[in-house]
């Protein structure tokens, strides 16, 4: 968050009182119907968020991983409408909310920074419900993997190999995608030379084929 904001501004953000938390595979960081008292910053590791409809299916809409600020999901009604649970030990900073309105009250810039970082889950989310409206299997995937491939890349990573610690079924649901489709396309796109896969250890063999995929 600091980036944009001038010295006054990031000494605020410095006043916020913030918690690291250490957070077990499979630990929820926010279950569904907890009140909003903090929002989590992502350091380390990667998380699931989903929700459960009223048949008891469950929905992922997210895969939070490290610089990701989550918990705005609360901020209409004050009251966390998805759960958060950890794939992979982590590591996450709790931001007290009341603190941060106070802060946010006090600096202008502050405000659109907070606003920024919203509008940009907005757009994420819409770019969501293009893949999935608008996409066939094989262009949702390789937009996934392309994706994975740039945030890791962000990250100071190796954007070509990397852990995926989600399941397959976890990726189908994301994508909304069966668990045999997901499985069907990785054996399809590692036969066809685009990737290399062992377990959930993937290796990106040919990026530009994957990105063309994913816009035919």
């Amino acid at each position: 968050m600091p980036g944009t904001l001038d010295e006054a501004d990031q000494r605020l953000l410095n006043e916020l009182i913030v918690t690291k938390r250490r957070v077990r595979r499979g630990d929820y960081l926010v279950r569904a119907g907890d009140k909003l008292e903090m929002f989590f910053l992502v350091k380390a590791g990667v998380f699931k968020s989903f929700v459960v409809g009223d048949a008891g299916d469950t929905q992922v809409t997210a895969f939070p991983m490290q610089g990701d600020l989550i918990g705005f999901d609360a901020l209409d009604t004050g009251t966390h409408h998805t759960s958060i649970v950890a794939l992979e030990d982590g590591d996450a900073c709790a931001i007290s909310y009341s603190d941060f309105e106070r802060v946010a009250r006090s600096s202008a810039a502050v405000q659109r920074r907070f606003m920024h970082l919203m509008s940009h889950e907005l757009v994420n989310e819409q770019r969501m419900m293009l893949l999935l409206g608008t996409m066939r299997g094989e262009q949702r995937l390789s937009r996934f993997l392309i994706e994975q491939s740039a945030r890791y890349l962000r990250l100071g990573y190796s954007p070509t190999e990397f852990v995926l610690r989600m399941t397959r079924e976890d990726i189908g649901s994301f994508l909304g995608l069966k668990l045999e489709t997901v499985s069907r396309l990785f054996s399809r796109f590692q036969q066809a030379g685009l990737i290399k896969i062992d377990q959930r250890s993937l290796k990106l063999l040919d990026i530009e084929a994957l990105r063309q995929l994913s816009t035919q």
